[in-house]
């Protein structure tokens, strides 16, 4: 009967890689390439932690920028009065008058025949560096940085400059300061399951007509680039307020239907039309036929602040009239406009009334670029006159943008020091927060940028504007560097509890055989000294 034969077993110790020179020489390559790879582990995961300036940041942020405004008074005028009134109103109103200086003087002016005298070389000289002028006059008008006033009244005087140079500016309506926004007009329809959407509207003549000429105005603050598309939209979510003459939405649906988070207009995968307008194309019109979503994801200006005026196209079965409701003083008021701030301004189109077809024409757009173009210079912060006063054209006055460019300027002075004060507390507090090389740069370039802004603010309006928003913008860009605000959220402690699992599991064998290793060598060194110790004796003996 055959056996089944049993095959030997093989000696563990005598295999290739159980070799005690190959097994140990195997451990040690790994500890050498872990011994190796040290340097370059410390190198990549070290944190760069430059020296700030904290003590120049520490002593910028006790100096408050002072504008000066000169205005010149009309010989024979009571200028003690008026300076006297104007320091009063200032006393009462602190917060309004922060950072501005007044100085009231007299001077001599020859009062121009006719509107077209007043490009003299007076008026030349006052534009230059900045001062007003006050005259008398029958009527009240301004011209330029000129204002016309019967000075009988000093009070009253008093009283419009306050309004002219320190105007109310609602902090919380106006958009957050960025040289460049991207308006983004969008023409939004809501019945398109019917076929009576548009999906085509001329855009560029409304906006050269209504838009354009007050961003030529405020180039000095700001670039603009504009953006416009036709969208569609679902169905309203609600049912409107049946009206006598229509429909309307109570104030508490309009935030569902304006909700600037649903609404993703600043997403855009098809466009009708863009226009761009910078100091780089001047006038540059890109006609887009299909989807371009390539190009937007690979625009170096995305990262701007948008403003979104839209105009929305309601449902056709809502009759022939939807329109906002708007409680005031128990009554109801209808408007089809209303501002959100610091995003934009809807304007409710209805279609009655509008000419049939796929295009909406210039004609029926003017009242709504209209609306458009109040909603941008409320959101821009552009103050508006007194309504007493009369001026010249449609155009914005001297008085008007002087007055945003001390709002911007103040404003930004306050946050850039701000900023700086606070990137300086936060590296004191966090001692492994990172600080590299731009971000320090940053912090220097913004604490030059508002020394040289203290020294031109006397002489220069504009450059301390400039100097201003190049502080504030080289400030934010530090505070919001990427190197830093990841620490805030991924400490060190998160580093070290997701890492440690990974190279424990890696590291504990390699420990356990090494000592394993070299437990065994010692064992193997006390055996051949006793062996040695034992031969000894008998040498000696022969």
């Amino acid at each position: 009967m055959a056996t089944n034969s049993i095959p030997p077993i093989h000696d563990p110790s005598k295999l290739f890689f159980q070799v005690e020179y190959v097994r140990r020489s195997i451990i040690a390559a790994y500890w050498a390439i872990i011994i190796l790879a040290l340097p370059l582990w410390w190198r990549t995961t070290s944190i760069e932690r430059l020296a700030l300036p904290s003590s120049r940041v520490v002593e910028q942020a006790r100096h408050s920028l002072r504008i000066p405004i000169r205005i010149g008074l009309q010989t024979g005028s009571d200028r003690a009065q008026l300076q006297k009134s104007l320091d009063t109103i200032m006393k009462w109103e602190p917060q309004r008058w922060e950072g501005l200086s007044v100085l009231i003087h007299e001077t001599e002016m020859q009062r121009p025949d006719d509107r077209g005298s007043r490009s003299s070389q007076f008026w030349a000289k006052s534009a230059l560096d900045g001062s007003y002028t006050v005259q008398n006059s029958e009527e009240i008008s301004v011209y330029g940085r000129h204002l016309s006033f019967p000075t009988s009244s000093v009070s009253l005087l008093a009283s419009l400059l306050g309004e002219l140079i320190a105007p109310s500016i609602s902090s919380h309506r106006v958009a957050q300061y960025s040289p460049r926004y991207r308006l983004s007009f969008t023409l939004l329809n809501e019945d398109a399951a019917s076929g009576d959407s548009f999906i085509d509207w001329d855009v560029s003549d409304a906006v050269d007509s209504h838009i354009q000429p007050v961003l030529d105005q405020l180039k000095v603050l700001h670039n603009f680039t504009i953006e416009s598309q036709v969208q569609l939209h679902a169905p309203l979510a609600f049912m409107p307020r049946s009206l006598n003459h229509g429909f309307g939405i109570d104030p508490e649906d309009l935030t569902v239907f304006v909700n600037s988070a649903e609404w993703t207009l600043c997403k855009v995968t098809f466009l009708m039309y863009v226009a761009l307008r910078s100091p780089e194309t001047q006038h540059q019109v890109l006609q887009i036929t299909q989807s371009y979503t390539s190009w937007f994801l690979f625009h170096p200006q995305l990262d701007d602040p948008f403003i979104s005026l839209t105009a929305t196209v309601p449902f056709s079965s809502l009759a022939t009239t939807l329109c906002r409701l708007t409680a005031l003083a128990g009554e109801i008021a209808l408007s089809t406009t209303f501002l959100l701030p610091q995003w934009g301004g809807i304007v409710i189109l209805n279609p009655d009334g509008l000419a049939q077809g796929t295009k909406l024409a210039s004609a029926s757009l003017d009242p709504i670029f209209s609306a458009f173009s109040e909603h941008l210079l409320l959101l821009l912060g552009v103050p508006s006159l007194p309504t007493n006063i009369a001026k010249s054209s449609n155009r914005l006055t001297d008085w008007q943008i002087d007055a945003l460019l001390r709002y911007r300027t103040l404003r930004n002075s306050q946050e850039s020091q701000e900023t700086l004060r606070s990137i300086v507390s936060l590296v004191d507090q966090i001692e492994n927060m990172p600080v590299g090389q731009d971000v320090r740069d940053d912090v220097q370039g913004a604490l030059v940028a508002l020394e040289a802004m203290f020294e031109v603010s006397k002489a220069s309006l504009v450059d301390t504007f400039r100097l201003s928003a190049r502080a504030f913008t080289l400030s934010s860009r530090a505070f919001f560097s990427p190197g830093m605000l990841a620490l805030l959220y991924f400490p060190a402690e998160h580093k070290y509890a997701v890492y440690t699992p990974m190279f424990a599991s890696a590291v504990i064998p390699l420990v356990v055989a090494a000592l394993k290793e070299f437990a065994s060598w010692r064992r193997q060194r006390k055996g051949q000294m006793a062996s040695k110790g034992k031969d000894l004796p008998v040498e000696q003996t022969r």
